[in-house]
């Protein structure tokens, strides 16, 4: 227990406008996010939240001699005592410290050196805590797994910032809540002066961007590949061969693809909000690169009381270009036996996850193979619940389940070897997880997909689908086609001049 004075100021907040705008206050700010999600009847997704101004950064690196362990740094900009580091400017100048150690207990000992919280316990699920994301090469600290391909983007492995200072927002109220954590014996006035600051600045938040994107759906840019459609059917091939061979039951092919970007990761994020609104939808700023997400799918959730979700997604359709067309392949999707097959092999692997960590006979399945619909496609997803045991926390359950088996194949150890032999490249943050784990426990992460990582004027972006025996290799290339369409209008029109 950390025994550190800590005082939580919570505040009901009049916005100037849409909740996801207001991270127009983000500016050049080095570590920010948002996390951007909506109530509907069909998605989850009841509180948005954004916050800036970590009180420390964390980031992981591996090494290229092939240890489990990662290289940490630790960037402090307010220690957990509430003061700031000895520098001129204590933004601009933090606290460098550099170790060796496993992600998950490094993580979880930087959780509790800021100290545990009772906020998280309350309807809000996150108001301190830890905001960041693990990425696909995290799996390499767990398992021993070849390792192969290149890693060209040179990413950290995960980076998780200390976050005291949450904006949040509940749909289903229509509320907006600024939650301000101050720490050591000014820890009341330190709250108090934040929150008068962060309503100055949301008063005098003037939105730089308006109106509705012209969103180049029929003819956009066409991305740079890492593989070909003849390559990537020949991955196809290796795949198949693979499960014929019985080595496995299926494999979660993905493709890098690459465009140029001319403008903001920020313009960005609002064209691919609008083209493809999503439940995990997230923007994330950090030192050198940003991350612009329109994910429709949970990894991992973990409410205070213990009980865990997972919502994998595995089978997929475009939308039609007519109602018509549109009902019959949502009508197809649903009744397909090969998705509902690949459907059902990725809940066994999740339920067998699960079962690591929750409790003997918990682990339920409430929703099988539910249709559901988004901008550009249509997927099948499942529900998997189950309650955490009292031994385990959120690091142990991440851990048990990392990555997501949406994103490998089953079971799941021999799927990864395979796609370390067959794919280019590392995934880097793609096919991770990203969100929050708060300071009361609670949990909750979004899978990596349809999302885009901006780095110096280069926009990448993962697509990938499930191979099985009867998979058909054109097919297979054009589901990831399918999958990367809004990505590609989003950069397209960001690239003709369009704006959110």
């Amino acid at each position: 227990m950390n025994n550190i004075l800590r005082h939580t100021l919570s505040t009901k907040i009049d916005l100037p406008g849409p909740f996801w705008r207001c991270a127009e206050l983000f500016g050049t700010d080095e570590c920010a996010f948002l996390l951007d999600s909506g109530l509907n009847e069909e998605h989850p997704g009841r509180f948005s939240y954004l916050g800036r101004r970590p009180a420390a950064l964390l980031t992981g690196r591996r090494q290229a001699n092939g240890k489990r362990n990662l290289v940490f740094e630790l960037q402090t900009w307010r220690r957990p005592d509430g003061q700031f580091p000895d520098a001129p400017d204590a933004l601009e100048a933090p606290d460098v410290d550099c170790f060796e150690g496993e992600p998950f207990g490094a993580l979880r000992d930087l959780a509790a050196r800021y100290g545990e919280s009772d906020a998280g316990s309350g309807q809000i699920p996150f108001t301190q805590g830890l905001m960041g994301y693990f990425g696909y090469e995290t799996a390499y600290s767990i398992e021993d797994l070849p390792d192969t391909g290149t890693d060209d983007l040179g990413l950290p492995a995960l980076a998780f910032m200390v976050i005291d200072e949450v904006l949040t927002y509940d749909h289903a109220q229509e509320q907006a809540t600024l939650h301000i954590t101050g720490r050591g014996t000014n820890a009341q006035a330190f709250a108090t002066e934040r929150t008068a600051q962060w309503q100055a600045e949301l008063e005098s938040l003037v939105f730089t961007k308006t109106g509705s994107a012209a969103v180049p759906m029929e003819n956009p840019t066409a991305p740079r590949a890492h593989f070909n459609r003849e390559q990537y059917q020949a991955a196809v091939q290796q795949c198949r061969e693979h499960i014929l061979a019985g080595d496995v039951f299926e494999v979660c092919l993905t493709q890098r693809l690459e465009m140029d970007l001319k403008g903001s990761a920020w313009e960005l994020y609002g064209i691919l909000r609008e083209i493809n609104p999503a439940p995990f939808a997230s923007y994330l700023q950090l030192p050198g690169f940003q991350v612009v997400s329109a994910s429709p799918e949970r990894f991992l959730k973990l409410d205070a009381g213990g009980t865990v979700e997972s919502r994998p997604i595995k089978g997929t359709r475009p939308r039609g270009e007519t109602p018509e067309a549109d009902g019959q392949l949502k009508a197809e999707l649903g009744d397909s036996e090969k998705d509902q097959a690949e459907n059902i092999m990725i809940v066994d692997l999740v339920r067998n996850d699960l079962g690591k960590v929750c409790r003997i006979g918990s682990v339920t399945v409430p929703e099988l193979q539910v249709v559901e619909t988004y901008a550009t496609v249509h997927q099948l997803v499942s529900t998997v619940r189950g309650e955490l045991k009292a031994e385990y926390d959120a690091f142990d359950l991440v851990r048990a389940c990392f990555p997501g088996g949406s994103m490998t194949g089953a079971p799941k150890i021999e799927a990864m070897k395979i796609i370390d032999s067959i794919e280019p490249v590392k995934r880097g943050i793609y096919s991770g997880a990203l969100g929050f784990i708060d300071a009361g426990g609670a949990m909750d992460l979004g899978m990596v997909i349809r999302t885009i990582v901006c780095q110096d004027n280069v926009a990448t972006f993962g697509v990938g689908g499930a191979v099985v025996s009867d998979s058909d290799p054109d097919a297979e290339y054009e589901e990831t086609m399918d999958k990367a369409r809004a990505m590609i209008a989003a950069i397209s029109t960001l690239n003709n001049g369009g704006a959110a």
